[in-house]
């Protein structure tokens, strides 16, 4: 009986052992475990005395083996995709997420594309102070940064206000304002942000409500010292001008328009900040004599006798984005509508709208001023007015109004006209306005013979060394920019021109007078020849009657 009962046992071992090395196996084999009682082979069922169980477990086995579907080719699982095709999937997941948010909706401060800023960096980079977050912290501009703090200083000592008044009422509209700008700047936590908005925006503020009474606004009404490095409006205030007014350097309207409503205990009021900024821009507008708002209301009220018959329009009664902005429209302001087009070109507009590309031949508006002189065309100064873009044409007289060259004045064109390229749903009419007087004046000035002849008509005042320098100037504004004369406020004009130039009469008429009455002493030459001519002929008259009807 013992030596029976250790023979079960025995087996039971035996069984137990085999048992585990099959269930290893299979767990290698495959990573989905099955029951062990599944994986027992039928000789250990046998060899434990139970005969019957294995032909239990087979019919059990058939039975489940007919419940589960064998598995296709086609429903198998898909092989994992390699990690360059992970890595495209994802980068098209987030282009559908980006066109989906559509983030330009809301641009408006933005990055100078490479192709405008090639050769002219400098005139996009700010030299002196940095507004906003694209140029914030950059060494050479840090030396303003204590003048910043100290204009906030004097703004929360006058209104007894604390800073987090400001930084509280900022940062509900936090995801706003960053949509406003065309570049990363998600890099900049929170706090930055917000900090860099209320110290910026309170030192362009400070500014434009000093600078309406000079010097005096900023002694009198915002307690400045008289020697104020910044704020007593001495040289350094050009330089800081000429920053404000670069289109990386801008911070949005509604912001400053809320710090000022803050300041000033109306946090809704809107528009204030615009009016400010015309006047403290005013300077930088590119004429000889600068206007003031009333005197510009009473110039426009007066000039051209067909101002009435034309409909005006008001730039600054729109929605407006930012300082650059509200300078465009300022240099824009109260202007006339475009000269309508021909039916021919508004034809030509229809299918040429569509290819807005950076073509050459697509440019030319007219002629260079020696060519024009050549058919007889003439330039003559347009008075009493201050736009400079308001270039008329009558009676083979193209009268254009005075400009003022200076060495700001590069800079100043080429990011209205770097705006007018990224800002393309501006609304009409003015959407191209500084462009395409810029292109313009390009076709006019191709040497400095025709800025001579300009600068002696007095259109054309400089300050720079040279004619050459005018004419470079105007010839590298528009390299590399998209444009259409088609959309153009200019094209009428151009085309008026045109067929003028074309005329043969006017032409003969300017030679002429180009070869034969360019002094005195030619007019005089002419007259005698013209006065000896009808001589021979009256006297060849004469003689001929005589031979034919001879006296009685």
């Amino acid at each position: 009986m013992v030596a029976v009962f250790n023979k079960d046992v025995l087996s039971w071992y035996l069984i137990t052992l085999k048992l585990k090395e099959t269930v290893d196996a299979n767990l290698k084999k495959s990573p989905s475990p099955s029951p062990h009682w599944q994986a027992l082979p039928r000789s250990l069922l046998v060899a434990n005395g139970r005969p019957g169980a294995a032909e239990t477990l087979t019919r059990q086995d058939r039975d489940q083996q007919a419940t589960v579907p064998a598995q296709s080719p086609a429903h198998s699982p898909k092989p994992q995709d390699p990690e360059w095709v992970v890595t495209i999937r994802g980068k098209l997941a987030q282009a559908r997420a980006e066109e989906a948010a559509c983030p330009w909706a809301r641009l408006s401060v933005y990055r100078v594309p490479k192709s405008l800023r090639e050769g002219d960096e400098r005139a996009y980079m700010p030299q002196v102070v940095s507004i906003g977050p694209l140029h914030a912290g950059k060494r050479r501009l840090r030396e303003m940064e204590r003048h910043k703090w100290r204009a906030l200083h004097h703004v929360l000592k006058r209104t007894g206000h604390d800073v987090t008044a400001y930084l509280d009422a900022l940062r509900p509209m936090e995801e706003r304002v960053r949509s406003c700008y065309d570049g990363r700047v998600a890099w900049m936590p929170a706090n930055d942000f917000a900090q860099c908005l209320v110290l910026d925006g309170t030192f362009v503020l400070e500014l434009f409500r000093g600078a309406l009474d000079g010097a005096k606004g900023f002694v009198d009404d915002l307690g400045y010292s008289r020697h104020d490095p910044i704020f007593a409006m001495r040289g350094a205030m050009h330089a800081i001008r000429s920053d404000m007014i670069l289109l990386e350097n801008q911070i949005p309207l509604f912001v400053l328009d809320l710090l000022l409503g803050i300041q000033l205990g109306h946090p809704e009021q809107t528009g204030a900040v615009a009016s400010l900024a015309v006047r403290f821009f005013d300077p930088l507008m590119p004429t000889d004599t600068p206007l003031h708002r009333k005197d510009r209301f009473k110039l426009e009220s007066s000039v051209d006798a067909d101002a009435a018959a034309a409909a005006a329009f008001d730039p600054l009664s729109n929605p407006m984005l930012h300082c650059l902005d509200v300078f465009r429209r300022s240099l824009l302001r109260a202007g006339m509508q475009p000269t309508p087009p021909p039916a021919a070109r508004l034809w030509l507009k229809k299918w040429s709208g569509l290819r807005r590309v950076a073509d050459k031949r697509r440019q030319q508006f007219v002629h260079c001023v020696s060519e024009l002189r050549e058919a007889g065309i003439r330039c003559r100064r347009r008075r009493n007015t201050d736009r400079f873009w308001d270039i008329r044409f009558e009676k083979g007289v193209l009268h254009i109004p005075r400009i003022l060259i200076h060495d700001g004045t590069k800079a100043l064109f080429l990011n209205l006209i770097a705006f007018e390229q990224c800002h393309m749903d501006i609304a009409t009419p003015g959407g191209n306005n500084i462009t395409s007087y810029a292109i313009f004046m390009d076709n006019l000035i191709n040497s400095a013979e025709d800025v001579k002849y300009l600068h002696d008509r007095g259109i054309i005042e400089h300050w720079l060394g040279s004619d050459g320098e005018v004419a470079e100037l105007f010839n590298r504004l528009c390299l590399e920019v998209v444009f259409d004369i088609n959309d153009s406020y200019l094209s009428g004009l151009s085309d008026q021109v045109n067929r003028y130039y074309d005329h043969k009469w006017s032409t003969w008429v300017a030679s002429l007078q180009h070869n034969y009455f360019t002094n005195p002493w030619a007019i005089v030459s002419v007259v005698a020849g013209v006065f000896l001519l009808l001589l021979t002929m009256m006297q060849t008259f004469y003689s001929a009657y005589s031979y034919y009807r001879p006296p009685a």
